[in-house]
């Protein structure tokens, strides 16, 4: 997909964002709707909270594994015909597990749904990075992180509001109507790609996608179990670790020998490619802290319920949504480095102020702490997202995604798993918020260091092949 001129962006573009962007909220809203829902779920099937939490963890999981595939097909298929079939798999999931007469059927429903999920998510980013190209990286970016930022905030809200009112199968047929307007808007607002518009799309690293795929997805259950089981130091937990690692390995094993492995392991070389994943794991990992802690701190220490909490949550989404836009178009003209720092700084602040929260802290001042956050975010996200894609020549842009989504989907458990030991562990709801907060500074502290070596202003910046380093 050629990048659209200045001219036609107004019009084009931004309605070809809305298209992609609504077909992407989709997902995030559906998966975190049904985590507000394991309750009701297990009791509606009979059968306990450990099994009805397959239906997310599969899900899950066949979105991780997905993924390398996505990689490959977009050049080979093209993004948007894939974007079509995607959205299709991921309406039948929903259609099918709104009509589920068992906790299989349930289950196996919610994986049909991550296998869309897992070929929509990383288009997002491919397809909106492809027509904007690199002048354009970070205005692109910040507006995708509207949804990015709202989706995790609004998703249980929203179930929450469907459990009140309707009966839990409409968390995923309401999917179903939305869905079909996207899949046609699709159809007029996505343009269709000749063969010269994508980069050339080799053999399908079969090898490759056995290794990837299946290593990622059991590192990201062996820390959901790590979660669930209250440490590692279990069966649950080492074996898929385990498994993992030994398929990741393997899979850098094969990557080094291969011609065209699915993930050009060498896109590390790149400095301001390794900075911009590593910033956005970290980035994510201290982010989703605060979507985890701060929910049970409200419901332990000020006595309210979920969709309460749930509400007092939506500062954090709202920050980023504000920011995100503002700070990916000034990164355009200006760099990441100093929008990057400038919010950085503030989400450390923040974290830092929330380690003094105590369970008598009037409300207004939590409220505050979060919009501070989620402002700081989104100043930091957009710039680094956007310097990723200046960095990366159109041919890599989809290994690009294909990396920064994984790890973004790592970081996201790994963060869960490590927030959800702090909280266990420690003596009450404060003293574990206090230790959630800590760790969430300390993740901004690293972020910080690491923003130096995102790349410097557009016009400095060669947007020639990240790999010609390693190649000379």
């Amino acid at each position: 997909m050629s990048s659209i001129s200045d001219d036609r962006f107004d019009r084009r573009l931004l309605a070809m964002i809305g298209v992609i962007l609504l077909g992407g909220l989709l997902g995030i809203l559906n998966s975190t709707m049904a985590a507000v829902a394991t309750d009701t779920l297990a009791t509606a099937f009979k059968t306990s909270l450990s099994t009805i939490g397959w239906a997310s963890t599969g899900f899950l999981l066949a979105v991780t594994a997905t993924i390398p595939f996505t990689t490959w097909a977009v050049d080979r298929f093209g993004g948007r015909r894939l974007w079509l079939a995607g959205l299709l798999l991921f309406l039948a999931g929903a259609l099918a597990a709104g009509l589920s007469w068992n906790v299989g059927s349930l289950i196996a429903f919610r994986v049909v749904q991550g296998l869309g999920a897992g070929l929509l998510d990383p288009l997002v980013l491919i397809l909106l990075a492809r027509a904007a190209g690199p002048h354009r990286a970070g205005r692109v970016m910040g507006m995708m992180g509207v949804v990015l930022s709202l989706g995790p905030v609004l998703g249980p809200i929203a179930g929450g509001a469907v459990l009140d009112s309707l009966s839990w199968r409409w968390m995923f047929l309401l999917s179903v109507p939305i869905g079909a307007v996207a899949w046609f808007l699709a159809l007029r607002m996505i343009p269709t790609e000749g063969q010269d518009d994508r980069p050339a799309s080799g053999r399908l690293d079969v090898m490759g996608m056995a290794l990837l795929g299946p290593g990622f997805a059991a590192v990201v259950l062996a820390l959901s179990q790590t979660a669930e089981q209250g440490g590692i130091a279990t069966w649950q937990a080492l074996l898929p670790l385990g498994a993992g690692v030994v398929l990741l390995i393997g899979y850098a094993v094969h990557a080094a020998r291969s011609k065209a492995p699915v993930i050009d392991l060498r896109l590390f070389a790149n400095r301001g490619f390794t900075a911009s994943v590593t910033i956005m794991g970290l980035g994510g990992m201290a982010l989703y802290a605060s979507l985890f802690a701060l929910p049970l701190y409200y419901q332990q220490a000020h006595g309210h319920d979920v969709l309460t909490a749930g509400l007092l949550m939506t500062p954090v989404g709202l920050g980023g949504a504000l920011a995100m836009p503002l700070a990916g178009r000034l990164s355009d003209r200006l760099g990441s480095r100093g929008p990057a720092t400038g919010g950085a700084i503030l989400a450390a602040l923040s974290a830092f102020a929330f380690t003094q929260v105590e369970a008598a802290t009037p409300e207004v001042w939590t409220v505050l702490g979060a919009l501070a956050i989620g402002l700081g975010s989104g100043c930091f996200s957009a710039p680094t997202m956007g310097s990723l894609y200046r960095t990366l020549p159109p041919a890599l842009v989809a290994q690009g995604s294909s990396v920064l989504y994984m790890l973004n989907q790592l970081g996201a458990a790994l963060g869960v798993a490590v927030v959800t030991l702090i909280v266990q562990t420690s003596g009450d709801v404060v003293t574990g918020l206090h230790g959630v907060y800590w760790f969430a500074t300390a993740m901004m502290v690293i972020v910080l260091a690491a923003i130096p070596l995102l790349p410097g202003k557009p016009q400095q910046q060669d947007a020639s092949d990240v790999l010609a380093k390693t190649s000379s």
